[in-house]
């Protein structure tokens, strides 16, 4: 079967020769089937394969017809990231511990990928969020992230005041360690961690999960993703908070700041086996069930 997936690059999870031997697996596989590979960088340097071209991380998605990640949750973070503005599709593969997003095992590497290059996959897209810093009415800095944009205490043994607006009307003020704003994709992450609920990937929400909040009954809050959410700070005193998106840092963030967050224009694209089952992922990584069957 023809494919339109000519050109295919990997991205390793950084840094780690470990991943050496399914990464030379995977571009033999790809090679035997008439595929150019690339790589990005760090990992072409541990492919045992000469016809791999390494590229920056940032270049590697417009020579690409589809993007295969290499490690965790994480690494499939980094080359969503890397690729949105090329709008190319994602795969991952897992070699990380939990992995809500990189559903092919290393055992089943070459059946689910050759299944997929021959058109039997199922297209999932799912929305970015864009952060915006803005300082005395100019944005200092912008950021898109995958999972969520947290609004952190930072340096400070003290608890932040924060004021959100929801399209300009006003939801709370609360006395925090700081606040999560997650994407369907982000609440099986960092809030699931911190007591927010598991939404679909096919909802239009977004979450909003407070971090050890002063008050209790300051519960997580679930709303329509096409909104702008606008993050202030009440306290008087100079305080400085850290902002990040998927753990990428904006430090030096200060009291007189706004943090707006909104839905990104681009998504991204992950392909899954045609047999994806999004609850049968919950049940495996959160041990759900254990002991039962359908």
């Amino acid at each position: 079967m023809l494919t339109p997936f000519h050109r295919i690059g990997i991205l390793g999870k950084f840094g780690d020769p470990g991943n050496a031997s399914t990464l030379s697996e995977l571009c033999d596989f790809l090679h035997a089937r008439g595929h150019e590979v690339l790589a990005d960088s760090q990992s072409a340097e541990f492919i045992a394969n000469a016809k791999v071209k390494g590229l920056h991380i940032d270049r590697l998605p417009e020579h690409c017809d589809l993007m295969i990640a290499v490690g965790g949750d994480g690494t499939f973070l980094a080359a969503a990231r890397a690729a949105a503005d090329f709008d190319i599709p994602l795969v991952g593969v897992n070699l990380g511990r939990l992995g809500f997003l990189v559903d092919i095992s290393p055992q089943q590497l070459t059946s689910r990928l050759e299944q997929i290059l021959d058109g039997h996959y199922k297209t999932e897209s799912r929305p970015l969020l864009l952060a915006s810093i803005v300082r005395d009415g100019q944005v200092i800095h912008q950021q898109t992230a995958v999972n969520e944009v947290v609004v952190h205490r930072w340096v400070t043994p003290s608890m932040i005041e924060i004021d959100t607006r929801i399209d300009g009307v006003y939801l709370n003020t609360q006395r925090s360690d700081g606040l999560i704003v997650a994407t369907p994709t982000g609440s099986t992450a960092y809030s699931l961690s911190a007591g927010g609920p598991i939404l679909h990937p096919a909802l239009n929400a977004l979450v909003l999960v407070p971090l050890n909040p002063h008050t209790l009954s300051n519960r997580p809050l679930v709303i329509d993703d096409n909104v702008e959410i606008t993050i202030s700070f009440s306290q008087t005193k100079q305080i400085n908070a850290l902002v990040t998106c998927d753990h990428l840092e904006i430090p030096d963030v200060l009291t007189g700041d706004k943090i707006v967050i909104r839905k990104a224009d681009k998504t991204i694209k992950i392909l899954h086996p045609e047999d994806h089952d999004f609850f049968h992922i919950l049940r495996s990584k959160l041990n759900w069930s254990s002991g039962y069957t359908a």
